[in-house]
């Protein structure tokens, strides 16, 4: 049905396939597949009001588009993609944040964004698929137990980051804030045939066409014998239970501090299966755990009342591999491959662009870039020293104007550049260099003894690159440039490499609202060199 060109086919097919997802989702027997049962009467709960709040909403009469034909596809069209598909999927090139972990702080921070946003999509278009190389088998019907972008249309691309060792992306975002997230899987035990196979870290959606890229690579190396959740962050636990049932003879291993919010509901209501293991804190006192091909270290932070934060740091001694889930990422220029081979996922590019607000961009490497750096400086800073936003009335009422914009969301647009936009970006990525996302920062510096702890086992590992589960990858890293990346460890404050103006809103939010949600830490709030950048004037 993607392959339907005409905007209003494309309008009625966006809510079809909400529809569709819903209703897949909301049958006992899928739910119960994915989650088991406990969460399946959990989530039946929340698909059917989803149900009964999209759609209604979505058919409102004020989203019709012009070109009301709609043309039946043949199921050859449907799938002349697929062979282009498997190409690039697997030819090698290079290619969050937690929600749950931050509990009220990022919650609170992305709020005013969320209901905003949510007044305008519910009277703006949906941006409309476009005519590319996403399949059926890219289909993630679940998408609604973490309603974020992209949705039920999740593609997978697999590469290899060193001998054994392999990257599954796929893209998960909000208002077109859109980044990359990561599976990694290495192989383990090749010499002995007893004992061969693959460990999984990190799970991404388990699609079609992400099963039968892991298809390829037991047929390579062996069964799944390990999956591990390395985090308590909703965007990676979410789909950690549903990939562990489509491997069920595998050990399935979650870091031990798992928890819900508002409600701390058990593991079983989580989606977690019934053979979930906890994973120890450490290796060194499990030496038989990974047979002597892995090691593995728990870092544990708690920032404050009710909230959890946990990262595991995986070595895979064979190819000097060490994976982190959240702890550390780099970002530099180059808009990542999962943004930038499909038309549907490159619109986030375009999008965050535009300087005005109904400007239809070009698609240009150029522009691509412009809006990857917009991107990457909303996603770490929400406000960034170097834009202005405005979460106010004035921008919806704006976008209500214009609900057909060609990329959705009525144009909406609450954020404006200045000119030293491309100084602050240059400063914060220092050319690709590693460092530790503000918000996971705020976090980790509540507790600079236990990061002191974990860093000083992980940096006896003999490790030449670094695999994050976020942004680039993989990371030429020995251990001490690792250590380097955590530079607050090393000053007798909560310093940060980048610019101090990008941090002034995450340091007003600490200093106010949120200063009952995150314990005090001797270092104090966030603090950054002062770079000279200009917000833009207000409108």
């Amino acid at each position: 049905p993607h392959n339907r060109s005409t905007p209003r086919c494309q309008q009625v097919i966006s809510v079809y396939s909400i529809y569709q997802s819903i209703k897949l989702v909301s049958t006992r027997t899928n739910l119960m597949r994915h989650y088991g049962a406990k969460a399946a009467v959990l989530l039946l709960a929340i698909y059917q009001t989803l149900a009964f709040i999209i759609i209604p909403s979505s058919l409102h009469p004020s989203r019709s588009r012009r070109n009301t034909s709609c043309h039946a596809t043949t199921d050859n069209n449907a799938n002349d993609g697929d062979d282009k598909v498997e190409s690039n999927i697997l030819s090698s090139s290079k290619p969050a944040v937690s929600v749950s972990n931050v509990s009220i702080d990022r919650r609170y921070l992305l709020s005013k964004a969320l209901i905003a946003g949510a007044a305008t999509a519910a009277t703006s278009a949906i941006p409309s698929p476009a005519e590319a190389v996403i399949t059926a088998d890219a289909n993630w019907p679940l998408w609604t137990a973490l309603p974020v972008a992209p949705f039920n249309r999740r593609r997978t691309i697999r590469y290899e980051v060193a001998p054994g060792v392999y990257a599954f992306d796929q893209m998960i975002g909000i208002y077109y804030v859109h980044v990359p997230i990561r599976m990694t899987v290495v192989a383990v035990h090749q010499n002995d045939p007893n004992k061969r196979g693959l460990v999984v870290f990190a799970p991404v959606a388990p699609t079609k066409e992400c099963l039968s890229l892991m298809h390829d690579l037991i047929d390579q190396y062996g069964p799944v014998r390990d999956i591990i959740l390395p985090s308590v962050a909703v965007e990676h636990k979410v789909n950690a239970g549903p990939f562990a049932r489509s491997y069920p003879q595998a050990n399935f291993y979650v870091t031990d501090k798992q928890y819900a919010f508002p409600l701390n509901l058990p593991n079983s209501f989580l989606g977690l299966p019934s053979w979930t293991k906890p994973l120890p804190r450490s290796s060194r006192d499990n030496a038989h755990l990974w047979g002597g091909e892995l090691e593995h270290e728990v870092l544990t932070v708690k920032p404050g009342i009710g909230s959890m934060y946990q990262d595991v740091a995986l070595f895979h001694k064979s190819s000097g591999t060490m994976l982190v889930c959240d702890a550390i990422f780099a970002v530099d220029g180059t808009p990542p491959r999962i943004l930038t081979e499909e038309e549907e996922y490159t619109r986030a590019l375009l999008f965050h662009a535009r300087e005005t607000k109904d400007e239809v961009v070009e698609d240009t490497p150029e522009n691509r870039k412009k809006g990857w750096r917009r991107i990457v400086l909303l996603f770490n800073f929400f406000f960034p020293g170097s834009g202005r936003g405005d979460l106010g009335l004035q921008p919806i009422f704006e976008a209500l104007q214009t609900p057909t914009y060609k990329d959705g969301w009525g144009g909406w647009k609450p954020f404006s550049w200045g000119e030293d936009e491309l100084k602050d970006f240059e400063t914060f990525s220092a050319g690709g260099k590693p460092t530790v996302l503000p918000i996971i920062q705020i976090i980790l510096s509540r507790n600079p003894n236990e990061m002191r702890r974990w860093l000083d086992v992980v940096t006896k590992w003999n490790f030449n690159r670094v695999v994050p589960m976020h942004l680039d990858a993989p990371l030429s890293l020995s251990p001490s440039e690792f250590e380097d990346a955590f530079l607050f460890l090393s000053t007798s404050y909560n310093k940060v490499r980048f610019c101090d103006e990008d941090v002034e809103f995450l340091r007003k939010a600490e200093e106010g609202p949120l200063n009952f949600s995150v314990y005090k830490t001797p270092l104090g709030t966030l603090r950054g060199d002062k770079c000279g950048i200009q917000r833009p004037p207000r409108n």
